[in-house]
């Protein structure tokens, strides 16, 4: 029987099976209409880069120049009693020395553009085959844990100690293939203003599905793996797990430092714009994190949210951060981040607050308070909740309340509120 890995696992091929000689890697899915779904491989070397376009496996590139690595095509094979969407054939004995890891990712094909992204996909999965058997090593079903991301690095089949592993990644990200070429080394020009395509198309321009002549970079924007927007409420998406644990889990918020000149002698006044959040633990427990009242909350015991300090000008250009212990995430059911303003003008637009969520290991995920009521003087920013006691899923909120008693019970806290001061 097969070995079925979960994200973070990871399995031995060749160290215990020396006959190993032709490994075949298949991936499925199963996507909604008019959802085009791409299989690539890149082919990286010492720093995790790759050489150059040739170093990228995809229907553009089929095989690598010595045709260890190539893509199956309309050569699919049904072994083990399945047929896969892409297959590509491994030759681990050939593959170069200066190869130490294949990475296997999907990509929507122009996702950006056109809106549409992996809440779309379902049933993916990759899985290591032996060739000569037909027997299936392992499998990694990716589960229905993406809505935003466009570009997923799946996997990763990769040299140690001279024989092969394979890593389960699964890791999401926002900006097609386009962005997976830049992370891995691989330049991609944005599309050229020509009406016609060019007579020859060179190096290292991405061949696109025809007849369209490159693959857009939208809006011709720098991309970046270390980042995810969170740009529309309701929008979900998980942290990643690295070597086994989520770590320190920082939530940082940020807003414009200037202060405004107001009355007759030209004074300043500032936005005292605080962040907290609500928590409930998985025995029961719940309260609040917050320089308001005093209650700064223990990183190491429960609530396993802590409060590092309380900025009141916005003088501090790190602004304020609480950290979660994501090592107890088993422990944490839900977390809701939000701010206040505890001093100044009620106006959300002027502070332009930013909350960015960080975790070594993984992209940044920003969530922008984008959205304005100068009426109320509390947002509730994101909700932060347990996912199989594995790890947190990140949804956008960026909803606006008259104070903390509104917020308790939008949510269904059931806390008990009374006036207090810092």
């Amino acid at each position: 029987m097969e070995l079925s890995l979960t994200k973070g696992q990871k399995a031995d091929i060749t160290k215990n099976n020396p006959s190993f000689k032709n490994l075949l890697v298949g991936m499925g899915w199963i996507s909604a209409a008019g959802v085009d779904v791409d299989f690539s491989a890149f082919l990286l070397r010492t720093g995790g880069k790759a050489a150059g376009d040739q170093d990228l496996i995809f229907y553009g590139n089929p095989k690598d120049t010595n045709g260890s690595i190539e893509l199956a095509g309309d050569n699919k094979r049904s072994l083990a009693g399945k047929t896969d969407q892409e297959q590509v054939m491994i030759r681990i004995n050939d593959v170069p020395q200066a190869i130490e890891r294949i990475s296997f990712t999907l990509t929507i094909y122009d996702g950006e553009a056109k809106r549409q992204s992996f809440s779309s996909v379902n049933d993916a999965y990759i899985r290591v085959i032996d060739e000569g058997t037909g027997r299936e090593i392992l499998r990694y079903e990716l589960g229905k844990n993406f809505s935003i991301e466009t570009a997923i690095v799946v996997g990763d089949l990769y040299r140690y100690n001279g024989e092969w592993k394979f890593n389960a990644i699964g890791s999401g990200y926002s900006g097609g293939l386009a962005a997976l070429c830049k992370s891995f080394g691989i330049e991609v020009k944005p599309d050229a203003p020509a009406p016609n395509p060019p007579a020859e198309v060179k190096a290292p321009i991405i061949p696109p599905k025809p007849p369209e002549p490159v693959i857009p970079e939208p809006n011709n924007a720098p991309i970046s793996l270390s980042k995810i927007s969170l740009k529309k409420r309701g929008d979900v998406i998980n942290l990643q797990k690295g070597a086994g644990a989520l770590g320190e889990i920082v939530v940082n918020l940020n807003w414009n430092q200037k202060k405004a000149s107001t009355g007759f002698f030209g004074r300043s006044s500032g936005v005292d714009l605080d962040v907290g959040c609500l928590y409930e633990l998985k025995n029961g427990m719940k309260g609040s994190v917050q320089a308001l009242g005093n209650s700064f909350g223990d990183f190491s015991r429960p609530p396993y949210v802590s409060l590092d300090g309380d900025d009141r000008t916005g003088s501090i250009t790190t602004g304020e951060n609480l950290r979660i212990n994501g090592n107890k995430v088993s422990e944490i059911k839900r977390v809701v981040i939000y701010a206040y303003i505890y001093e100044g003008a009620t106006n959300w637009a002027e502070a332009a607050g930013v909350v960015t969520i960080s975790q070594s290991g993984g992209p940044d995920i920003e969530v922008r308070m984008d959205e304005h009521n100068n009426r109320k003087g509390m947002c509730a920013i994101a909700m932060i909740e347990n996912v199989n006691d594995q790890t947190f899923s990140i949804q956008r909120l960026v909803q606006y309340f008259s104070g903390h008693r509104e917020l308790d019970e939008a949510y269904s806290w059931g806390l008990r509120w009374v006036q207090g001061s810092k």
